[in-house]
């Protein structure tokens, strides 16, 4: 990439800095939801499932956004297509989504047959079968049987699709998420678990719950015992991302994982502990382990910068040993890259060097601005052929498997979106250092819906 668009990138960081206000809406208002169809989901990559989720040739799986389904299908060891999932005929959905599931996903197919009057399309999109063609007197042809094609290409282990007619080149779309996020091979993780339910909240209510570390505080008390941490936020051209300050005597390259305050040996296994018990999710039990030893291994007083270099050549010894190889990640990209990415418009990454925690938002599509569809999926390194088997489970608000620290996000949203719609709310405020990500998601979708750009919080009306 050029030095040219690393300027524009800069210039968009500055020109988000001084604060802000935001209006409600693009959260409230049912007109702004029915136009976010065609002026930017029919506009934009969405990340709509994993390679490995379809493994061979013919297997597929559906993406539904509004009025659009589409079904993205491997056509070769490393080809997919993505096509729009309605027949040519009648426009019946060719491939039905069981009410309630999140998409469909199943056995390997030759073809697609539409169950309605059985016209058949190869994996391509190209028709292959009409009963009684003659009666259309030579009138079908190719073109106009062909399933309409949908743009898709991968990245990170990612299909994305891409409903425009001629949208820009993923990797430049991904810029300069990609280049930084690439060193961590999140092509090489596997699903942990995955889960996915429905809100009472607009879209962006869900993901701005998690793409800002300004909550932490009030939202998590229970990780104030380990220290209080700052965070940071930055607009990256479309997408943002997310950190922490390097705490004292830590340059940030070491400062990617939080080891807390007090004896870091004490601080980082409790810390461990109850992130695994209570999140399940942005460590590993190698991780957890290795920290558990800590106080066993290190002498008291050691400074907190060798308790963290211990910790994390121990884990990355016992991964080894398993067969679990840790990504080599330069200096200056783990400087940068923070402990999240968010994707524009509705795609979280919090990248780990041996983990994921993955959020996605996307509107309910009855088009009511009040509701959503959110997805929470954790990854993780595994030695090869020892990946869990997992699926999409339907997990609702209150279900106990959530352990507890997600829901203290989730009891944030529907009590934000009732609010918005008061009398007494003009807008929002964010903060101009940590929730920096949340000015860029807006100032980003107005370039594509035209209005709802942030203004200065000192601007008149």
């Amino acid at each position: 990439m050029t030095d040219t668009k690393d300027d524009v990138v800069r210039e968009v960081v500055e020109e988000l800095a001084s604060p802000t206000t935001i209006g409600v809406e693009a959260y409230v208002s049912e007109a702004y939801a029915r136009a976010e169809r065609d002026k930017l989901w029919r506009k934009v990559w969405q990340q709509v499932g994993r390679v490995e989720e379809i493994p061979e040739v013919g297997s597929y799986l559906t993406y539904d956004i509004l009025d659009d389904s589409i079904v993205v299908v491997r056509t070769g060891p490393e080809e997919f297509a993505a096509h729009h999932n309605v027949c040519m005929h009648r426009g019946r959905r060719l491939v039905d989504v069981p009410s309630g599931a999140k998409n469909a996903c199943d056995r390997t197919r030759k073809a697609f047959v539409c169950g309605f009057h059985g016209w058949t399309y190869g994996l391509d999109g190209a028709c292959t079968h009409v009963r009684e063609r003659d009666d259309w007197q030579g009138a079908l042809t190719p073109e106009n049987t062909h399933l309409a094609p949908v743009h898709v290409d991968v990245w990170g282990g990612w299909l994305f699709v891409n409903l425009d007619d001629d949208p820009e080149p993923l990797a430049d779309y991904l810029f300069p998420a990609a280049k930084i996020l690439d060193p961590f091979g999140l092509e090489n993780m596997r699903f942990k678990w995955r889960k996915w339910l429905n809100f009472d909240c607009n879209w962006k209510v869900a993901l701005e719950a998690f793409n800002e570390t300004y909550h932490v505080f009030t939202t998590h008390p229970e990780f104030n015992r380990f220290g209080e941490f700052k965070g940071w936020a930055k607009a990256q051209g479309k997408h943002s991302n997310i950190g922490y300050d390097a705490p004292k005597g830590l340059d940030e390259t070491k400062s990617k994982i939080r080891l807390g305050s007090g004896d870091p040996r004490i601080s980082t296994a409790e810390m461990q502990v109850y992130t695994m018990e209570e999140t399940n999710a942005t460590t590993t039990q190698t991780l957890v382990n290795a920290a558990k030893r800590l106080v066993d291994e290190l002498p008291e007083g050691t400074p907190a910068n060798k308790v963290l270099e211990h910790w994390l050549t121990s884990a990355r010894n016992d991964d080894a040993a398993r067969g679990v190889v840790w990504p080599t990640i330069p200096a200056d990209i783990l400087g940068q890259s923070g402990t999240a990415w968010q994707l524009f418009p509705n795609f979280q990454i919090g990248q780990g060097l041996t983990s994921a925690l993955c959020y996605s938002a996307r509107p309910d599509p009855s088009y009511d601005p009040n509701k959503c569809i959110f997805e929470v999926a954790v990854f993780e390194l595994y030695p090869k052929g020892e990946e869990p088997a997992t699926e999409w489970v339907y997990t609702p608000v209150g279900d106990p498997n959530w352990f507890s620290v997600l829901p203290q996000d989730f009891s944030n949203m529907a009590a934000v979106q009732q609010g918005m719609k008061s009398l007494g709310f003009p807008g929002t405020m964010p903060n101009p250092y940590r929730e920096r990500s949340t000015v860029n998601l807006h100032y980003q979708l107005s370039k594509y819906m035209g209005v709802g750009a942030p203004r200065d919080l000192n601007e008149g009306e």
